[in-house]
């Protein structure tokens, strides 16, 4: 079989078709980017205390009803308790005085019986204010966002076997609708449960459409062009989705009002079906050559350039037709110690890298004081990281890259405990230098992933590895509440994930420089797993019976 990337050389790398393919693969990326992260905003948690009713109180009661507590060294209104009302009634009737007639230590509190008053300094309404989510409730906040990150992990479980079984383009579209229309339906939810199941099903669409988009751009583009799509195209465009988020925020301050501005423009792509073509690789994987050599025309019409009138003569052989026929699913990563291996490592690495990213992420609001700077500035954080990244996928080999970054996002995640207290820029700028480290190499994943596996495959080890990473995203939320205990400890927890997935690295297979592969005979006879700090002249025996299995 004649490799794919020279069969259709004569089509050249960047042209008209390339140019518009690329674009529009990368304009469908940018709802992803603030849908993502509108939890930030959605699930942000108000200042608030509970709610005094409008009874007749004296204004020294009034200011006093509310019990102050330490927290984190600072005193404050308590966010859960108040003193009694019924006590504090007949005081203020008998004309007592707080602090001076009545010692508040000794008088006794009860819950929020009557409800929580929020502040509506920064927002008008978030979902915590509207259902309540706080106090005895408050595991529901960290919740909401396990919920959806929950949908994200089954949608990423099934739409990469979808998507080599039924192709890149449709999964594309389906999961584009699912995000659209149930973010919008989430607006009319009238409870927080409701609310969460509408948050799942959009969840399933969410990292979904980016994996497709991602595997069809990667499927169609070649040389250079595809190192540029997969690292820095698709990449940046969820970074400026990202980014636009806070500005979508700062004026849209009602948490309906914020998911109806990021629904809409949804509606914009449905024009892209008539303008997207179907991978013509994957189709050549199905032993649909007929639908594949047409792509491949109409692309060479739109370069100008004049197309053959056989292109893939070699992929009518029965060998071809017996692949195409055979359905390969997730068992498929599991049969052989090679491919396996690959695999276990992958999610590792995936898994830490999404704990990460969506914990320092969903950390924003910590980072200043106004949480549209601070979601801002976490945001911009991934312009460098990705372009950083498409520098590495250039020069530098996929393994060592991975290898680096990983200990450097890990290290100074590491350090941040070491900071004095007086300190607190040099903190924030050591958890941005910890999450350019893991967004870089999310993105050098992503390329190195698809590198890893045939066309037959590609897209449900994608699935597969970003099915792991959901699963750290789902964690994410509460990982950040260990700060409870020790305020170092997501830190340390975080950095050390990152130090072990970058010595499992290691073991994986070397991709620079090589062709995409199309069969899984290929990946058997790529080099075997080994460690490349290794020489095979001082390899112990059981090293070498090591690498005789796999």
């Amino acid at each position: 079989m004649q490799d794919y990337d020279e069969v259709t050389a004569f089509l050249g790398h960047w042209g008209h078709f390339q140019q518009s393919v690329f674009f529009l693969l990368c304009a469908s990326v940018l709802p992803n980017g603030f849908g993502a992260f509108s939890l930030i905003f959605l699930t942000d948690i108000p200042s608030h205390h509970c709610l005094v009713p409008d009874i007749n109180l004296t204004e020294d009661w009034h200011q006093a009803i509310i019990p102050m507590e330490m927290v984190n060294g600072k005193l404050e209104l308590s966010r859960c308790r108040r003193y009694r009302l019924d006590v504090v009634r007949n005081l203020s009737a008998q004309g007592y005085i707080p602090g001076q007639d009545v010692n508040l230590t000794n008088l006794e509190q009860e819950g929020c019986v009557d409800g929580w008053s929020y502040s509506k300094d920064i927002y008008k309404s978030t979902i915590v204010s509207e259902f309540d989510l706080v106090c005895s409730e408050e595991w529901k906040q960290p919740f909401t966002s396990t919920v959806y990150f929950m949908g994200v992990l089954v949608g990423s479980f099934f739409s990469g076997q979808l998507s080599d079984r039924f192709g890149r383009k449709p999964v594309l579209f389906l999961t584009m609708a699912l995000q659209t229309l149930f973010t919008f339906v989430q607006i009319f939810s009238s409870s927080w449960t409701v609310f969460c199941i509408l948050l799942f099903i959009s969840g399933l669409g969410q990292i979904s459409n980016y994996v497709s988009a991602f595997v069809l751009g990667t499927e169609i583009f070649t040389g250079n062009v595809r190192v540029l799509f997969s690292s820095m195209g698709v990449c940046l465009a969820f970074a400026f989705g990202f980014m636009m988020l806070p500005l979508f925020a700062y004026f849209l301050r009602d948490w309906t009002s914020l998911l109806l501005g990021i629904s809409l423009p949804g509606l914009l792509y449905l024009p892209l079906w008539w303008l997207i073509p179907e991978s013509p690789r994957w189709l050549l994987s199905q032993g649909r050559v007929e639908e594949a050599e047409n792509i491949v025309k109409y692309a060479a019409k739109k370069n100008k350039v004049e197309a053959p009138q056989a292109i893939f003569d070699d992929y009518d052989s029965p060998a071809d037709k017996t692949q195409a026929n055979e359905h390969h699913s997730i068992f498929s990563l599991l049969r052989t110690a090679n491919i396996r291996n690959t695999s276990i490592i992958l999610c590792l690495v995936w898994f830490t890298l999404s704990t990460g990213y969506f914990g320092l992420s969903l950390n924003t609001s910590r980072l200043h004081a106004d949480p549209f700077i601070s979601c801002f500035i976490s945001a911009a954080v991934e312009v460098p990281a990705y372009i950083t990244s498409w520098l590495a996928l250039q020069y530098l080999p996929r393994r060592l890259a991975v290898i680096s970054i990983l200990l450097l996002g890990g290290v100074s995640l590491y350090f941040i405990q070491l900071v004095p207290h007086g300190l607190s820029y040099l903190s924030i700028t050591l958890e941005m230098v910890g999450k350019f480290g893991i967004t870089t190499g999310t993105a050098l994943m992503f390329v190195y992933t698809a590198e890893l596996f045939p066309t037959v495959l590609r897209n449900t080890a994608t699935g597969m590895c970003t099915t792991a990473s959901r699963v750290g995203s789902c964690i994410a939320p509460f990982l950040l509440k260990l700060s409870q205990y020790f305020k170092y400890l997501p830190y340390i927890t975080l950095g050390s994930l990152a130090v072990v997935s970058a010595f499992a690295t290691v073991f994986l297979p070397e991709s620079f420089g090589r062709p995409l592969p199309q069969t899984i005979e290929q990946i058997h006879k790529r080099e075997r797993m080994k460690c490349p700090f290794i020489t095979r002249k001082g390899q112990s025996k059981h090293v070498k019976i090591f690498e005789s299995r796999l």
